[in-house]
């Protein structure tokens, strides 16, 4: 059995509405694994379906072998969307609260909840009610609460939402942690630079449906090529290029220069970018090939549906 989570023809549906529609997927063991999507794809009512908060309409799913069951979701650590603490519980009564709903004796879940909020930095507000810590801190205490049970199988919906660039990366660090302690980690996330820096596959949803199931590599395989070109001043390259049918994207700027970001579709190389910028006699300053991102990846697979509402 080398998967930890199966979805086998998941279907749901909301009075006339279908949120998920034939969704099938596989979650290897060990695996951090991606769900990715714009905001409304379906991510969050597939989560919700597989931990046995909604139903599914229709479809199967196998969590370490099996259907889902009280003992296996003893075995699983889960962050909704929604965030929801009790508020006047302390950043440690709530995370030896929710591991001790797990089946973890009092002595343990305690012993467990100082040791992650010393670890993550949260030492100095342990005993602090959940309603006097910031927004940041007390997500932070909800996401431990997931781990303090030692889950098997760990499931986030967007947990990097409402964290500040620091703590994402400390969420990524833990997340990572997890995994090299041979923890599956499922998350999702409409944000492709997380999902690029961490998953060994992703599973890509749009309305509902999957459009793409696969290792990182193989969805940065489909991508166009890309190129990032520098113009001196304030020239404007995108509307430059514009006549001719070049997906240009602004990329900052660098030593007072701009930078910017040209997709190759449609059969077009870097050759024929070089020699309509030398023909609008473009003042460049760099021209140099660059690896797809995953967010180009992305909207190549999910078409104008990923530029839709994010």
């Amino acid at each position: 059995m080398n998967a930890a989570l199966e979805a086998e023809g998941l279907v749901k549906r909301y009075g006339a509405r279908t949120a998920v529609e034939n969704l099938s997927f596989s979650v290897p063991k060990g695996s951090i694994y991606g769900v990715l999507g714009p905001n409304g794809a379906g991510k969050s009512s597939t989560l919700r379906m597989l931990v046995g908060v909604l139903r599914p309409t229709a479809g199967r799913i196998a969590m370490f072998g099996a259907p889902l069951s009280r003992s296996s979701m003893q075995r699983v650590g889960y962050l909704p969307e929604e965030r929801g603490l009790y508020r006047s519980m302390t950043a440690r009564g709530a995370i030896g609260y929710l591991a001790r709903l797990k089946g973890v004796s009092a002595a343990t879940a305690f012993a467990r909840a100082d040791e992650l909020l010393d670890g993550h930095g949260l030492g100095a507000v342990k005993r602090k009610k959940i309603k006097t810590l910031s927004k940041g801190m007390a997500q932070k205490v909800q996401v431990l609460s997931a781990l303090a049970h030692e889950p098997d199988l760990i499931i986030f919906d967007e947990p990097f939402s409402g964290l500040d660039p620091v703590n994402q990366r400390v969420l990524e660090e833990t997340i990572r942690a997890q995994a090299q302690a041979g923890r599956t980690v499922l998350f999702s996330t409409h944000v492709m630079e997380h999902a690029e820096r961490l998953c060994d596959r992703i599973l890509l949803i749009v309305k509902g449906r999957k459009a793409f199931e696969g290792g990182v590599s193989e969805a940065l395989a489909l991508a166009p090529s890309v190129a990032v070109l520098e113009t001196e001043g304030e020239y404007d390259l995108a509307a430059a290029l514009a006549a001719h049918n070049f997906a240009v994207a602004a990329d900052g700027a660098e030593h007072g220069n701009r930078r910017w970001r040209v997709r190759l579709e449609n059969g077009r190389d870097s050759r024929q970018l070089l020699q309509a910028c030398v023909e609008m006699g473009a003042p460049l300053s760099l021209f140099e090939p660059a690896r797809a991102s995953l967010h180009e990846a992305f909207v190549t697979l999910a078409g104008e549906e990923a530029r839709g509402p994010e």
